[in-house]
């Protein structure tokens, strides 16, 4: 990453849905698991290639040609149509490497990462990562060679340390017709930092959803990429009106506790200990970090890209819905996840209990949620089981609200009370390409107690 910022200009007697229940789901097609040996593996090639050319890889320097070589060299052996762009207006003037995967050339994904480093050090996670990231995913769809609904567009940038001066030569290259046929450029600049985030460009954005669902499955709580704003490649295609996203895991800023509290590592110490200096080696990558970003490129690849239902990659949008894993990243009212002995979770320990203490209380259970966009099913499914000590049997006392964004799926009370665990499910299709917030809310009156108890929440893409 470049050190200066560049300038940025119902009834409540039933169960009452506005989204259609519906049965079950499609098979999902998965995205592949990238191996994160076969990328560090890369990242050796890197330092190695540093270690023979005076310890870096900076634009225009042996380091970074002999970088571009081997780039180049695994992407023609795996089929990818591969050509070199001469920057003239770069500081050190070098080459840019784009390479292409067939699709229709109306409709291109672009995924991009710089390739050059700062003179000081062999620049392994700065930029390193992004580049053996984005080089092992395109190794592996070129080896699964499905079926794609676009053109798959990969970039390597030089020059991007002395002011984004590639990718700014590679957009300006570029015809209006050209850039509109860009769908969204994602990009990955330092994707492995040691005391590292999990930081999304744009993170509430439709570009950003397929990004975001991954790590949001895995319970990560991405924040918004503060630090890099105007700092790396993605500025000058946002600035040519193309849609924009990309991960990134910290520079030279400083961890917070609540971060630290979050993802682990240390609270105010640099997220990259070693940004822009000699000890940018292979030993300067953390590899959960580096694994996260390399298997949520691919989810999104295949979401945005594969398959013949719109490229939809599938899978869990819920984080921690079986609430095993303490709270995050729900948000809940105090002791609302529980595994108090007072109700039975549906499976393992814990669930939520909302309610259930026979005074006036509201209880509630939010997370949120990006639902991806492309898919051709999408089920939002909860188990519900309902206690209640009210005894007239007409009057809706006590109540729990389900939401979607401002939209009310479902409405019960104390009058759908049944023993067990039932199944509740909705068709969500209409928030597709959105980050909305799903909510539970619990409302109890002043005497006799309902329980709603909530457990094993989803919401399946496929």
């Amino acid at each position: 990453m470049t050190l200066a910022a560049q300038p940025v200009t119902a009834s409540p007697t039933t169960a009452t849905t506005v989204a259609r229940p519906i049965a079950g789901t499609a098979a999902a097609l998965a995205a592949p698991d990238v191996s994160v040996t076969n990328v560090q593996a890369h990242l050796a090639q890197f330092n190695s290639i540093a270690t023979s050319n005076g310890g870096n890889r900076r634009a225009g320097s042996a380091g970074y040609t002999a970088s571009l070589s081997y780039v180049k060299t695994r992407l023609q052996a795996a089929g990818y149509t591969v050509s070199e762009q001469y920057c003239s207006s770069c500081t050190y003037p070098s080459n840019n490497l784009i390479a292409e995967w067939p699709g229709p050339a109306d409709q291109v994904v672009m995924f991009g990462a710089h390739l050059d480093g700062v003179s000081a050090g062999p620049g392994i996670n700065d930029n390193g990562t992004g580049s053996a990231t984005l080089l092992e995913n395109a190794l592996v769809l070129a080896a699964q060679n499905p079926t794609v609904t676009k053109r798959v567009r990969f970039a390597w940038w030089t020059d991007e340390e002395q002011g984004l001066n590639g990718s700014r030569f590679y957009v300006n290259s570029l015809n209006a017709t050209q850039r509109g046929y860009i769908k969204g450029y994602y990009n990955f600049d330092m994707v492995g930092s040691t005391n590292g985030g999990y930081f999304i460009n744009r993170v509430t954005s439709t570009t950003a959803a397929p990004l975001k669902a991954y790590w949001d499955s895995l319970g990560l709580q991405p924040e918004e990429n503060v630090e890099g704003q105007g700092r790396s490649d993605d500025y000058y295609f946002q600035q040519a009106g193309i849609p924009t996203s990309g991960y990134a895991a910290g520079a030279s800023a400083r961890k917070t506790s609540s971060q630290a509290a979050k993802w682990g590592g240390t609270a105010n110490s640099a997220y990259d200990p070693c940004y822009h200096r000699a000890c940018d080696t292979t030993a300067n990558v953390s590899a959960t970090v580096l694994n996260r970003a390399a298997d949520g490129v691919a989810y999104a690849l295949w979401q945005l890209a594969v398959g013949g239902t719109g490229g939809c990659a599938g899978g869990q949008v819920i984080g921690n819905g079986g609430f095993e894993s303490g709270s995050t990243p729900w948000t809940a009212s105090s002791g609302v996840i529980t595994n108090a002995s007072g109700q039975p979770a549906r499976t393992g320990s814990y669930k939520a209990w909302l309610d259930g203490s026979g005074r006036t209380r509201t209880h509630t259970l939010s997370q949120s949620v990006t639902v991806p966009a492309g898919c051709a099913t999408y089920t939002l499914s909860f188990w519900l089981h309902i206690d209640t000590a009210e005894t007239t049997g007409s009057t809706a006392y006590d109540r729990l609200t389900v939401q979607v964004g401002s939209t009310t799926l479902a409405t019960y009370s104390n009058l759908n009370a049944a023993a067990g665990y039932a199944q509740r499910s909705f068709n969500v299709a209409v928030f597709a390409g959105q980050t909305v917030t799903l909510r539970f809310t619990g409302t109890e009156d002043s005497s006799l107690q309902t329980s709603f108890v909530i457990d094993d929440v989803t919401l399946q893409a496929s």
